[in-house]
């Protein structure tokens, strides 16, 4: 460990062990020489046992998919890849059709399958890594974040014309031009791809026009209703959230209440039992928020946070009421930076439009990329939460105890 790894791992036990008073230790359970770290929010890191965790990984020397059997220690390579990553949201400088799909892993945690998407492959693999072809999609499109359904019988793949993203040049990080304007300006389609994870067979392509689609979420209870998003886009607090039921697009956040297009709403999640959505935000010129809208667009809650919490972060579900955040908390020894230090658990009345905030511990990640969002997500007891940390100077995957409410 070199001098700055060291101050910084010696700031960040300062930072766990005395700035909160109920704040807890966290342990680290997956470390390499390398960089390792949770998948994105919209899917579990963890089977349905909690003992063993799916994670990306480069201590091959490419992005690749691993598991660490927490019983035991042991970690396995699920992937070969040899190709370097796709070009994807929110990859951009990636290679086009080439690659794993970093933005692309889902897990199905009942069953142990994990997809993915190699170049423009449709991949699954088995935890003794046996892995299988499901299916292509299109030349000329460009994918995202991924989703199979509870069951596993379905994954839905987001893409969109090659063109949102500058066609098949490659980029040195995000597109120096407005994607969302360009989408509006050219009418551009964004599609929800759903395949039979069985035969492989695209049984479900519908287009959207004006839309780029990057976050797509089945409920957890009904294969018909598909949550998804408009990236980016310029109106976000009418424009973002949208669920689609086999018939109907659905715009889940609307004008009036108090509520307006120019917000800033983010990082919408169903809630466990599948009865409505959580998400979170911004008022225009106001406070931070905590929402909550049922599938049919009816029943909006929304409880605005303390003024000064304003820091970036994410929202994920355990138990219906729970929460956890890597966000918009703020004591005043943090350090200035846009995203949050704290990986806090809440727990929220929306009837009453209350909550209790319970910080767990200071995180240390730095936010300097989208691999070191800590991404936070609960296990599926919901009695400890699993995050990405690159507070040592190289990314790791630790795990902090829920500790018992007041």
């Amino acid at each position: 460990m070199n001098c700055r790894h060291f101050i910084l791992a010696l700031v960040f036990a300062i930072l766990i062990g005395g700035a909160v008073a109920n704040a807890n230790q966290p342990v680290t359970v997956v470390s390499s020489a390398a960089n390792d770290q949770l998948l994105y929010f919209t899917s579990t890191s963890l089977l349905a046992d909690d003992q063993r965790v799916i994670f990306l990984s480069d201590r091959s020397g490419q992005p690749n998919i691993w598991l660490r059997d927490l019983r035991t220690g042991q970690d396995r390579q699920l992937t070969f890849n040899t190709e370097g990553f796709l070009k994807s949201y929110v990859y951009f400088d990636g290679l086009p059709y080439r690659g794993l799909g970093r933005a692309s892993v889902s897990v199905d945690a009942e069953r142990g399958v994990i997809y993915f998407i190699q170049g423009r492959k449709i991949c699954a693999v088995d935890t003794n890594g046996v892995q299988r072809v499901l299916a292509e999609y299109p030349a000329n499109q460009m994918t995202a974040f991924t989703h199979v359904s509870a069951d596993g019988t379905r994954l839905c793949v987001p893409t969109i014309g090659a063109r949102a993203l500058d066609g098949d040049k490659i980029l040195k990080g995000k597109p120096g031009y407005d994607i969302d304007a360009r989408v509006q300006k050219e009418h551009l389609v964004s599609y929800l791809r759903v395949y039979d994870t069985a035969t492989g067979k695209e049984i479900i392509c519908e287009p959207v026009t004006n839309a780029w689609i990057t976050h797509v979420q089945f409920s957890p209870r009904d294969n018909h209703l598909i949550l998804y998003n408009h990236e980016w886009c310029a109106d976000s607090g009418i424009r973002r959230m949208w669920l689609w039921d086999g018939k109907r697009h659905i715009r889940l956040r609307t004008e009036g209440d108090g509520r307006d297009r120019n917000d800033w709403t983010c990082h919408e999640m169903w809630e466990r039992d599948g009865s409505a959505i959580i998400y979170h935000g911004s008022y225009t010129n106001g406070p931070t928020y905590i929402g909550r809208v049922k599938p049919d667009g009816s029943g909006t809650v929304e409880i605005a946070l303390p003024k000064n919490w304003d820091r970036y972060g994410h929202f994920t579900v355990g138990h219906p009421g729970e929460l956890v955040t890597d966000g918009c908390y703020v004591v005043p020894s943090d350090p200035k930076r846009f995203g949050g230090n704290w990986i806090s658990v809440l727990r929220v009345d929306w009837a009453k439009k209350k909550y209790d905030w319970q910080p767990l511990c200071a995180h240390g990640s730095s936010w300097t990329s989208q691999d070191s969002h800590p991404h936070p997500i609960f296990d599926h007891a919901a009695d400890a939460v699993f995050f990405t940390s690159d507070a040592q100077g190289r990314r790791t995957i630790c795990r902090v105890e829920v500790l018992p409410s007041k």
